[in-house]
């Protein structure tokens, strides 16, 4: 199959579908909710959908403990119904990329039901076993940690072995190096990509393959662990086999979440040449501000922030970005970037810096209404693994720290980019007629699609203009990038420039005035505005005083 690369003309918008829309009034999001809202997406300028796991699954992390890869969650509907909601999605223009979770799978799936049934089943292999240590061998067999707290093994009763679980307990990671297991994963994806899906976002794809002998880690807290498990010996053998098997032979976007990959070592993973994967979702812009793996969300630094993303524009040509500031992931972007009080300003002014920029945009839900984080989340209000781990063991054990971890939750759990849709004014925000899963966000009766709709200057019809304009534009997504003043602090001052067309770019990140002085390369040039976040933006670019947040993008 010859690679379109549809990709790097799309708009990529993200569906956690447990909250985007409930068709059924019990609370929670499903598929029928999604075909009721295509036309909405298709209307934003929306090309494609990247959807969070909708297989069935126990929930113990919300879909990414999956039990069954080949059927559909009982609350999200039918395989019919699925098959109903991607046949409406390329009929108006939309592809689809389905989450791949295949580091682990549920415990309750039937391969480790099995595996944990005796040490001669046939699909013993297929986990990851290890005896204990120490004399009674109750020991882990390492020192690794879980991204969600405690050790990364459970001891299990029935053969006195541990597994090994590099998430949730309920998460047992499979073993990659049993190439049954492999091939188990490449009839997954082509079992998919036969029902006429377009990709896959592979769920911490670089931990598939661990170091051999599984030594013990070196503590680093800024990682919890140093674990021996972020892209192993095998990761790109089993990646290029995989692509082989499966991807290569459709028109695919293949993205992956790529813990461990920098600017230096990207190319090895997303290279056209290589034969692996067509894109990754890198993670330093968003670690140097907010994320559930540091213990206190960081001071913004634009400098740096300009930084990370200018190193990845100048990836050469035959390796693809993939530019997001939010997902399921972390917590609501406004409040880190830019004050409340402007959030129309800072919505627009952040969407004109990355949309801009040489790449695939993805677009959270809700990030195109300006969605924010909750005032004050309770205990009981928390629905996310992490946030109920990390909160129960530091009242159990250190109840000291407590207060410090209530604000931290506060700030950036995950549970605030996880909070249902607002689509109206409504009892629930219109996004169920029952009991809604979790709490709503109480600002959905200001905050809403359809306040959105109703006002002309709203960051919905901005997104729309915005994505759009990019769509097919060949400036933003052949063009050069040419990064300004790069030490100053408050402004990201960047240019694109394809067959003689610029695109001047500047972007205000500070609440206070700034003064303005166009680069001598932009001076005494014709030139056209061509978008900005303020009303009455002059239409030639001059030196200026630029108001709090403000950002514009003039044609020269």
């Amino acid at each position: 199959m010859t690679k379109t690369r549809w990709y790097k003309d799309a708009i990529v918008y993200q569906i956690y579908p447990r909250s985007f829309c409930d068709s059924n009034g019990d609370g929670i999001g499903d598929i029928r909710g999604i075909i009721s809202k295509l036309d909405y997406l298709k209307d934003l300028g929306i090309t494609c959908v990247w959807l969070s796991p909708c297989y069935k699954s126990p929930n113990d992390d919300n879909g990414y403990d999956i039990s069954d890869y080949r059927d559909i969650m009982d609350e999200f509907g039918t395989l019919e119904d699925w098959q109903e909601m991607i046949d409406g999605m390329h009929a108006r223009g939309i592809k689809l990329v389905m989450d791949l979770v295949v580091n682990h799978t549920s415990d309750e799936h039937e391969w480790f039901k099995q595996s944990r049934s005796s040490k001669d089943n046939p699909y013993r292999d297929y986990y990851i076993w290890r005896p204990g240590k120490g004399k009674n061998g109750k020991k882990p067999p390492n020192n690794w940690t879980s991204r969600f707290t405690g050790s990364a093994w459970e001891y299990d009763e029935t053969t006195g072995e541990y597994y090994l679980h590099l998430f949730s307990k309920k998460q047992p990671d499979l073993n990659w190096d049993n190439p049954k297991v492999r091939q188990e994963v490449a009839d997954i994806c082509n079992y998919w990509l036969e029902k006429g899906v377009d990709g896959f976002r592979c769920d911490v794809i670089t931990y598939i393959s661990k170091e051999e002998g599984l030594p013990d880690g070196k503590f680093n807290p800024a990682i919890i662990g140093d674990e021996h498990f972020v892209v192993g010996p095998h990761f790109h053998e089993y990646i290029h086999e995989l692509n082989e098997r499966a991807w290569s032979k459709y028109d695919t976007m293949i993205v992956g979440e790529a813990q461990g990959i920098t600017v230096h070592n990207a190319h090895d993973i997303v290279d056209e040449s290589r034969g692996e994967m067509d894109c990754i979702f890198t993670f330093e812009h968003q670690t140097m501000v907010d994320s559930f793996l540091t213990t206190v969300p960081k001071k913004f630094s634009l400098r740096k922030w300009k930084e990370v993303f200018s190193n990845w524009q100048a990836l050469p040509d035959t390796c693809w970005n993939s530019l997001y500031i939010e997902n399921h992931d972390y917590s609501r972007a406004l409040p880190r970037y830019g004050k409340l009080e402007y959030r129309k300003q800072v919505a627009k002014m952040l969407a004109i810096s990355i949309e801009f920029l040489k790449g695939t945009p993805y677009i959270y839900q809700g990030q195109e209404i300006g969605m924010t984080n909750f005032d004050d989340l309770k205990r009981e209000d928390y629905r996310d693994i992490v946030s109920i781990k990390i909160y129960d063991a530091v009242k159990k054990y250190a109840c000291v720290f407590l207060p410090l971890v209530k604000w931290v939750l506060n700030k950036k759990a995950r549970d605030h980019a996880r909070a249902p849709m607002q689509w109206s004014a409504e009892k629930n925000a219109g996004f169920t007629t029952g009991e809604s899963w979790m709490p709503l966000n109480p600002n959905y009766t200001e905050i809403n699609v359809a306040e959105a709709e109703k006002d002309p200057d709203s960051i919905l019809h901005f997104y729309r203009k915005l994505n759009h304009f990019r769509l097919g534009n060949e400036i933003i997504k052949n063009g050069t990038y040419k990064q300004y003043d790069e030490k100053n602090k408050k402004l990201w001052i960047y240019e694109r420039e394809y067959n003689g067309k610029k695109y001047a770019v500047v972007a205000s990140y500070t609440d206070k005035e700034v003064k303005f002085v166009p680069p001598i390369e932009w001076q005494n040039k014709p030139s056209k505005l061509v978008i900005g976040n303020y009303d009455g933006q002059p239409e030639t670019l001059d030196a200026r005083t630029l108001k709090p947040y403000e950002a514009f993008v003039y044609e020269l």
